[in-house]
């Protein structure tokens, strides 16, 4: 996994101070980066307009500009002019060199963003937004330097945003690249270095991003096992029992060497899965919430107080009787909507979805910071995992996944591995990765994708 911070302001400051770095030595890296990035993607005489802005980003812009001068047949546009003290410093120095400035947006293979960066704080102006739909708008390959302009530091979009087929971002990741919204706008992401190594670079931090080789599959190692060995899930069917086969599948195939669906009536299911009305002693992890629908609350009272690991979606997250056991290690794992129902019952916030995306991480930091032993899982394009004061991005979930029934797989996954032995954090990281890449490796159309499908998948990883 790799870190990923609120800002890197002060880690800039950091190597002015510490490593006598100057600001023209980090931006001359930063320009290096891009330079690097173009030279290995395009051929060469390719057409590549830099569109600048007036701060330090326009000023990396101009910097690549010089750069590529001559090796690629280079269109420098200046809209706003340079303002900030290194924008002039290198519009001077591109000058000296003979690079002209073009007045307009013309056509091109590459189009390269230096609009604004991460350092936008305010709405953009109508100029700007004009500007922005105009490069949008272009049959070109698209770059960001550092952020696609238009993307806050908070990862909003209050109008139009540069669309970017590639993002370069200088020194480390950033928050605001892994909102939901900045999804569409980011493409691939790859951090570009400014002079120093990132283990240098980067100071401490408590957010991560999420990589295939935090995905810890559950294969068996020890040849002196039985199912027993590997856990008892216990899965709750609800009113409506599809979502609880689809979990108790799910469950299964992921390892689990016991699988039993409890329910009140006979169900028609696989052989592999058992049936009972009560949960067995034996069982050593439960998953209630998927198609829950009208249910005892005496007896989901009693499942909460079960002393083993559960994982907890869907329809409880509307009933007032969770609150009272968030104290105890639990995972949740809420869509938007459901986590606002859980966010007004625990008297945090009274909020529609709309807000709740606009800052996702906020909310999900006052909540575990209430209940520091819950793991929660809060899904979306972006999911964000979060124990205590630490927070994990999974970036890795495609629109394949935007299907009924495909969080139901989701938890029996990572009902699984807790009925396995895993802990509650490293469950939930394992099975939203698996989860997630188990959907990118859909050989089929996109919209397609089954909650079998995904669970086939899972068995191929």
């Amino acid at each position: 996994m790799k870190k990923v911070f609120d800002e890197v302001g002060t880690l800039d400051k950091r190597c002015y101070e510490e490593f006598s770095l100057t600001e023209d030595i980090l931006m001359e890296h930063a320009a290096c980066s891009m330079a690097k990035f173009c030279e290995e993607k395009f051929e060469d005489e390719s057409t590549i307009l830099i569109v600048c802005g007036p701060g330090n980003n326009g000023a990396d812009g101009i910097a690549l500009a010089r750069l590529l001068y001559k090796k690629f047949d280079v269109k420098l546009y200046l809209p706003f002019g340079a303002k900030s003290q290194m924008a002039q410093l290198q519009e001077k120095r591109a000058k000296l060199l003979g690079l002209e400035e073009l007045d307009f947006v013309c056509s091109c293979d590459v189009v390269i963003d230096c609009l604004f960066g991460s350092g936008l704080n305010k709405d953009l102006d109508e100029n700007s937004i004009e500007l922005l739909k105009r490069v949008n708008y272009l049959d070109a390959y698209k770059i960001a330097c550092d952020i696609p302009s238009g993307i806050n530091s908070l990862g909003q979009i209050n109008s139009v945003a540069f669309k970017a087929h590639t993002t370069i971002t200088m020194g480390a990741y950033k928050k605001s690249l892994f909102s939901d919204i900045s999804k569409n706008y980011v493409g691939e992401i790859i951090v570009g270095n400014l002079g120093i190594q990132r283990e240098v670079y980067e100071g401490s931090s408590n957010t991560f991003l999420l990589e295939k080789s935090d995905m810890k599959l559950p294969f068996r190692k020890d040849k002196n096992s039985h199912k027993g060995t590997f856990g008892h899930v216990g899965i709750i069917m609800g009113e409506k029992c599809g979502a609880g086969r689809i979990a108790c599948d799910a469950a299964f195939k992921f390892g689990a060497g016991l699988v039993t669906a409890v329910c009140h009536k006979e169900l028609n299911l696989p052989y592999h899965i058992m049936q009972s009305h009560f949960i067995p002693e034996n069982c050593t992890a439960v998953a209630i919430g998927m198609g829950l629908g009208k249910y005892e609350h005496a007896e989901i009272k009693d499942i909460l107080a079960l002393k083993i690991p559960k994982v907890i979606d869907a329809d409880l997250f509307y009933e007032e009787l969770l609150v009272e056991n968030l104290n105890k290690e639990l995972v949740l794992t809420p869509h938007p909507k459901e986590f606002c129902s859980l966010l007004k019952l625990c008297n945090i916030a009274n909020i529609k979805v709309e807000i709740l995306q606009k800052d996702r991480f906020k909310y999900v930091e006052l909540f575990t910071k209430k209940y520091p032993n819950v793991t929660l899982l809060l899904k979306g394009a972006n999911t964000i995992i979060a124990k205590a004061q630490k927070r994990y991005i999974n970036n890795h979930g495609t629109p394949n996944l935007s299907k009924g029934g495909s969080g139901d797989v989701l938890s029996g996954l990572i009902s699984s591995l807790l009925a396995q032995g895993y802990n509650s954090l490293d469950a939930t990281i394992t099975a939203s990765l698996a989860h997630s890449f188990a959907a990118s490796n859909f050989a089929k159309n996109s919209y397609a994708l089954t909650p079998q499908d995904i669970i086939d998948e899972v068995t191929k990883l």
